[in-house]
């Protein structure tokens, strides 16, 4: 029988969160660019303020305790407030995808059995239409002020400037269980259903102290953040919450997110990290080369959701900007592995620092993770071999939302669909989806490692590497490349540049160009539909006929 520790049993709940950001940071701000286009600015002590009273208005509408509350919205201050009232007042924020297709919104929405849902003037008329699908739904909550609602005939239509208003702040956030369901993440379902991922106080919190470690995302009351990753993903990667934890700015971008409103809203506000698939840095970078910008107080940015090529670090890094890896996925909350240095590390050549941070990372402390083979026997931790990868800790899905009786876990761990590779000092380097990856003559091939090589030409955008049928080898890899405006570049020229950085029976047998690359309502790229749009190609034989 072991002692209990004498130490106070204070609950992790998320409502601590901005209450210590007010008491301790209330005069740090909040900037957001709204969906009509103006700015606007408060603090975290305004923002707790208006959390409270927004609690005291949903219990007045008839919400409770386990109700999931929906939203389709933007990265805005309504948006951060409802984070912190749904949950504070011991309900569950549901941020639902609005980029999915309406069946999809439809099927979560139900799933969910949402009792409220807010929503975006962006997104009125897609609410028209959920509104007969999903009877559900007690009330529609249009994030605006009473002169901006739109013309409707909805008898449950609320404008949520005139639900705040009509309420007091005198509001003490409840005590309860920090195992207490929070908030509520469905999967992209690229395949089948979407699922939702159910976080609890506990995980949140735990998953925001260690992503704002400095071995993570570095995060501090000195920094200007801005999350450009949607807060309808993966809890905008947890950012809303580390910024009330550390204290930091917080610059909410609203709809804005081509390059010339993000350079804009950076400089203006003079923003020091940012976070966002490789896709929006690219646009970035795009803007400040066309218009030959320099980034004044931007110091790093985080990359996930896919890989970013070196090349795209590189050019950062002449603008005196660290683009950094980190992985992790919606059942992961989402923080798996961010990449950051060892003292041993700072060393290395230049060369030997660019092999390492292609990888995704080391996980901080609370994630573990393993690599196994097709047996379930784990692998060595070499950096050559490749596996698939599982994971588990605290902040780790068990069981998806009303799924309980069906557990995803293998033996206690979370199978990721990832394949990866671990190295000695425990850097994983995701290597492909497993429903993703080659497989030519029994023999594995990444496809990630040969797209990053294809970026890197100087002709090319884009590029996605997938597996095309072949009658000899099964599968052999298959280029497709978006070329950058203006630029030329040839079948033989692009195979031609893979000789000598990977073993030859890996270089792609053909090359297919597009004017684009298809991706997820995510940002991801998306092989699954690329595959279904090239499911009639055949490669050439060496006389050119189709094989």
């Amino acid at each position: 029988m072991h002692s209990s520790g004498l130490m106070m049993n204070r609950p992790l709940l998320i409502s601590g969160l901005v209450q210590h950001a007010d008491e301790n940071h209330g005069d740090s701000e909040i900037v957001s660019r709204l969906p009509n286009g103006s700015t606007h600015r408060y603090t975290y002590h305004e923002a707790h303020h208006r959390s409270r009273q927004l609690a005291r208005a949903l219990l007045a509408l008839g919400a409770n305790g386990d109700d999931r509350i929906g939203t389709l919205a933007w990265n805005t201050h309504r948006h951060f407030e409802i984070y912190y009232a749904v949950s504070g007042m011991g309900a569950i924020c549901h941020t639902i995808n609005p980029r999915l297709f309406p069946e999809q919104i439809t099927y979560i929405a139900n799933h969910a059995d949402d009792r409220f849902v807010f929503f975006d003037l962006t997104f009125a008329k897609l609410v028209e239409a959920l509104i007969p699908a999903c009877p559900g739904v007690k009330g529609w909550i249009v994030l605006c002020n009473r002169d901006e609602m739109p013309d409707s005939a909805t008898p449950n239509l609320y404008c949520y400037e005139e639900l705040i208003a009509a309420q007091s702040a005198d509001y003490k956030w409840p005590e309860f269980d920090e195992n207490t369901a929070s908030s509520l993440c469905y999967t992209s379902g690229t395949t089948g259903n979407p699922k939702g991922v159910l976080y609890s106080h506990r995980s949140t919190l735990l998953h925001a102290l260690a992503a704002c470690l400095p071995d993570s995302l570095n995060v501090s009351a000195c920094d200007c953040i801005l999350p450009v990753v949607p807060m309808f993903h993966a809890n905008a990667w947890a950012l809303p919450y580390i910024s009330a934890l550390t204290g930091a700015k917080l610059v909410l971008p609203g709809p804005y997110l081509d390059g010339a409103s993000l350079y804009t809203l950076i400089e203006e506000e003079s923003v020091t990290f940012a976070a966002g698939v490789p896709t929006i840095w690219l646009s970035l970078l795009q803007h400040l080369q066309a218009e030959k910008l320099r980034l004044s107080t931007l110091q790093r940015l985080m990359v996930g959701g896919a890989a970013a090529p070196l090349s795209m670090m590189q050019t950062f890094d002449s603008y005196g900007v660290a683009l950094i890896h980190a992985w992790g996925m919606t059942e992961m909350s989402p923080l798996g592995t961010i990449n950051a240095k060892k003292r041993k590390h700072l060393t290395l050549t230049d060369d030997e620092k660019n092999h390492l941070r292609i990888k995704q990372g080391r996980t901080p402390y609370g994630v573990q993770m393993k690599i196994v083979d097709a047996n379930g026997q784990e692998l060595p931790h070499d950096g050559k071999v490749f596996g698939d990868l599982l994971v588990r800790g605290p902040w780790i899905v068990s069981h998806y939302f009303r799924s309980e009786n069906v557990s995803p876990l293998i033996d206690g761990w979370f199978p990721t669909g990832d394949v990866a590779t671990i190295d000695a000092d425990g850097y994983m380097q995701i290597t492909d989806r497993s429903k993703d990856v080659i497989k030519s003559g029994g023999e594995w091939i990444s496809s990630i490692d040969l797209e990053n090589i294809a970026v890197a030409h100087p002709a090319v955008a884009e590029a996605a590497v997938i597996g095309a049928p072949h009658p000899k080898w099964d599968e052999r890899p298959l280029l497709v490349v978006v070329r950058k405006p203006g630029q030329k570049v040839s079948r033989d020229e692009l195979i031609a540049f893979y000789l000598g950085k990977v073993a030859k029976w890996w270089i792609p047998d053909d090359v297919v160009f597009v004017d684009e690359l298809p991706h997820t309502a995510t940002g991801k790229l998306s092989k699954l539909t690329l595959r279904q749009r090239l499911r009639e190609y055949r490669f050439p034989d060496v006389s050119g006929n189709l094989i």
